[in-house]
């Protein structure tokens, strides 16, 4: 009988085997070597591009640094301009409110009634005057309510008293005054244009008077 003997074979398969296993995993092992250096120098290029753009933006900003503050100088003054023009406006309103509204009660005060003390404070009016009877006391109240410049208004005392040879009535009224005493007042008189005298109105008159001015 013929004996022959496989284990040289064996072990040669066996080695064979190994030597490729060994191989395979190289392989793998340079193939994630190769692929962890190709993202690492990738990744390094774009830290170098990221870089580079920061240098250059630094550089921009450098050189553009005397018109931003040229520009924020201009801000600056824009808002010291605007405030100035908030102050003057504030001026102006606080000026020709007064004006506009001394003029509206000199146009509704009427004949045989005279204004001897006005107290304006916080939006609020107080006119104390004389007048030669009641009626005309009610009318002056009627014109006021219906003038935009005025609001509330109301008779606050009425008092019969004799000045001299004159009974008088003196009267105290209370108002608010309205959000057109404040905006200036349209008189429909163009630039150069003469101002025409009010007929038929007597302007308020302010101050203590003496009782032979009446009648």
């Amino acid at each position: 009988m013929i004996r022959i003997n496989l284990l040289p074979v064996r072990e040669a398969r066996r080695k064979a085997g190994a030597r490729q296993q060994v191989a395979i995993l190289a392989a793998a092992v340079l193939a994630t070597v190769g692929a962890i250096t190709a993202f690492h120098l990738s990744l390094v290029s774009s830290i170098a591009s990221v870089e580079q753009r920061l240098v250059e933006i630094d550089e921009q900003i450098k050189r553009y640094e005397p018109q931003i503050k040229q520009v924020e100088e201009y801000k600056k003054k824009k808002d010291q301009i605007r405030a100035k023009l908030d102050v003057i406006e504030g001026l102006e309103k606080s000026r020709s409110g007064p004006v506009h509204m001394l003029d509206e009660l000199a146009t509704l005060t009427p004949q045989r009634l005279w204004l001897t003390r006005l107290i304006a404070d916080k939006g609020g009016l107080q006119l104390d005057g004389i007048s030669l009877d009641n009626e005309i006391v009610a009318s002056f109240l009627t014109a006021l309510s219906q003038s935009p410049y005025f609001n509330k208004v109301e008779l606050d005392t009425t008092v019969l008293q004799q000045m001299g040879n004159l009974k008088v009535n003196s009267f105290k009224i209370r108002a608010q005054l309205a959000s057109a005493a404040l905006k200036p007042r349209d008189t429909g008189n163009k630039p150069g244009d003469k101002k025409k005298k009010k007929k038929g109105r007597k302007t308020a008159e302010l101050g203590p008077q003496a009782p032979g001015t009446l009648g």
